[in-house]
């Protein structure tokens, strides 16, 4: 049983930043991938960033350059750099691991920015 959290989220004017985390607990039995995806009201759910164990990334075009992944194997946590944030980044921010096969989810982290 693996479980992930997002936090991290809040409201945030046009230009401003955030960093969301996302702490994985349980029973990991290999940690291959973990991933950042969106889903926006009335839209389908995106993939924002990815990263691998070895460290390499993968970015939605909509967010190169202003969007940095990271993670810290030590602590089991993925971080998610925001910045020069717009109205059309707000959406809820979910955090995927997957593990062998498995796929698991967060509960998800509202960000909402205002023009």
């Amino acid at each position: 049983q693996v479980q992930l959290v997002e936090s991290g989220g809040g409201l945030v004017q046009a230009g401003g930043s955030l960093r969301l985390s996302c702490v994985a607990s349980g029973s990991i039995f290999s940690f291959d991938r973990m991933r950042w995806y969106r889903q926006a009201p009335g839209k389908e759910r995106e993939l924002v960033a990815g990263i691998s164990s070895g460290g390499t990334t993968n970015y939605a075009n909509s967010v190169k350059g202003r969007f940095t992944i990271s993670r810290d194997n030590a602590k089991n946590t993925m971080y998610l750099q925001m910045n020069n944030l717009n109205p059309e980044d707000t959406a809820v921010y979910y955090c995927a691991l997957d593990s062998g096969l498995r796929r698991s989810w967060g509960q998800g982290t509202q960000v909402t920015v205002s023009s």
